[in-house]
C-alpha cells in the first residue's frame, strides 16, 4: 500500500528479520513453502491459460487506489454513519472523465463485524456506482500497513500535514496474534467473497496488501517484532478461505519490497504470495528504469501483471514515466490516490519524521484537488489520451 519512509537502516532491519534464518535452513524453508503452497492450490489456482484468457477479455486497466476524500481510512469509508455514496459517485465521475476504468478499494474486517449485512449491502451500492461509471473494483481484503490498533466507530481527525495519519491495519495487532479470532476473520472472508463470487462487476480480490510491511518509523516500535510469523500462515488461510467460495474472479497479493530477480533471492512470504496468486501483482514507487526491471523479473511467471500501487512524484514514479511502459507491456496500473482529502497523501512519507506547515510544492500522491480540478492537467490529459480506444 502506501509506503512508509524506510531508511537504509530500517531496510536492513527488515531484511534481517525476513532473511535471517540463513544458509541451508533458509533454502529448505523456501523450498518447503513452494511445495506447500503448490499443494494447497493444486486444482484450485487458475491455470496460466485461464488467467490469460480472463485478462484478454479486459480493456487495458488504468485506475487508482480509491478512498473518498471525506474518509480518513477504510472504516470511515464503509461504516453506515459515514458511508457517502453521493461523494463516491461524484469522485468516480471525475476518474471516468479522464479514462480510468477500475479502482482498487480497501475493505476492513471490523466494518464487517460491526454490521455484516449492512457492510455487504454497502459493497453492493459501491458496485452499482462503479458500474455506472464503467469501472470494476479490485477489492483488498486484508492490509498490514499503518496503525496496528484499529477500532470501529468514530475515527480520529487527521494529524495536520501528515501522510495517512489515520489509516488502519486489518486485521489489527491483537487479532493477528490471537488465533481465537481467526474464525471471525474466516467468516468475514467467506461472507464477502461468497456474496459476490459470481458478480461480473468485480475485477478481482487482492487478499492481503503488503503483508510483510513493518510500518516504518510510523508504528514500528508498536508492531509485532515477529509479525511475518503471524501473517504468513494466516495469509495462506485467507487465500484458501476465498478459494473455497469458488469465485469467478482472480485472487492476488502483490509483492512490493526486495529482490525478485530469482526465487532464491525471495522470502518465503513473497514466494507464497506469487505461488498462490492467479494473476501477478506488484508495487513500485521508484524510477521508470526500476519499474521496467521489476516487470522483467516477474515475466518468468507468465501470467497477467497488475501494478497495484505506483506514482510518487518526487521519487520519479510518475504517470509520464510509467504509463507508456505499462501500455506497451499491457500491465494494469493503479496509482496511489485519487482526490486530495483526509488521508492527506499529497504529503510525503517523511511527514512522519519532518514537520510540514503547508502543502508540499510538489504533491506526493493524488490526481485531483477536492473540487475536482486536476492537480496537473498535463497528467490527466496524458491518462485520457493513453486510455482512449
Amino acid at each position: 500500500m502506501i509506503k512508509k519512509p524506510i531508511n537504509l537502516l530500517a531496510s536492513l532491519s527488515l531484511a534481517v528479520m525476513l532473511l535471517s534464518c540463513g544458509g541451508k535452513q533458509h533454502t529448505e524453508e523456501k523450498e518447503a513453502t513452494i511445495q506447500e503452497t503448490s499443494s494447497e492450490v493444486n486444482g484450485e489456482r487458475w491455470s496460466k491459460e485461464k488467467a490469460k484468457s480472463w485478462y484478454a477479455a479486459q480493456d487495458w486497466l488504468v485506475g487508482a487506489n480509491f478512498n473518498p476524500s471525506n474518509s480518513i481510512n477504510q472504516l470511515e469509508m464503509w461504516q453506515k454513519d459515514t458511508f457517502s455514496p453521493k461523494l463516491i459517485d461524484k469522485e468516480l465521475g471525475w476518474a471516468e472523465d479522464i479514462g480510468m476504468n477500475t479502482m482498487r478499494v480497501y475493505l476492513h474486517d471490523l466494518a464487517y463485524q460491526q454490521d455484516p449485512e449492512g457492510f455487504l449491502d454497502r459493497m453492493d451500492q459501491m458496485l452499482v456506482l462503479m458500474e455506472k461509471h464503467h469501472m470494476k473494483p479490485l477489492f483488498v481484503i486484508f492490509d498490514s500497513c499503518w496503525d496496528p490498533f484499529p477500532e470501529a466507530g468514530t475515527q480520529r481527525a487527521p494529524k495536520p500535514h501528515v501522510h495517512n495519519s489515520g489509516w488502519v491495519q486489518s486485521p489489527g495487532y491483537y487479532a493477528l496474534e490471537d488465533s481465537t479470532q481467526y474464525p471471525r476473520l474466516e467468516k468475514y472472508v467467506k461472507a464477502v467473497v461468497s456474496r459476490f463470487a459470481n458478480d461480473d462487476r468485480i475485477l478481482g480480490w487482492d487478499i492481503w496488501n503488503e503483508p510483510d510491511n513493518d510500518t516504518g518509523v510510523s508504528y514500528r516500535d508498536k508492531e509485532h517484532p515477529n509479525k511475518v510469523e503471524y501473517v504468513l500462515p494466516l495469509m495462506k488461510d485467507a487465500f484458501a478461505w476465498a478459494r473455497s467460495q469458488h469465485p469467478s474472479q482472480p485472487l492476488t497479493s502483490g509483492v512490493w519490497l526486495g529482490d525478485w530477480s530469482s526465487e532464491e533471492a525471495m522470502t518465503p512470504l513473497q514466494l507464497a504470495q506469487l505461488h498462490l496468486s492467479d494473476i501477478i501483482s506488484f508495487h513500485n514507487y521508484d524510477s521508470p528504469a526500476e519499474f521496467q526491471k521489476r516487470i522483467d523479473w516477474l515475466k518468468r511467471y507468465d501470467r497477467p501483471m497488475l501494478c497495484t500501487e505506483y506514482m510518487a512524484r518526487p521519487n520519479g514514479s510518475t504517470f509520464e514515466g510509467f504509463l507508456p511502459i505499462a501500455k506497451e507491456g499491457n500491465i494494469a496500473m493503479f496509482n496511489w490516490g485519487l482526490v486530495d482529502g483526509k488521508t492527506q497523501t499529497k504529503y510525503p512519507w517523511d511527514s512522519w519524521e519532518k514537520e510540514y506547515t503547508a502543502e508540499p510544492a510538489l504533491w506526493f500522491h493524488e490526481v485531483f484537488q477536492t473540487d475536482g480540478t486536476p492537480y496537473k492537467k498535463s497528467e490527466t490529459d496524458l491518462i485520457k489520451s493513453l486510455t482512449a480506444r
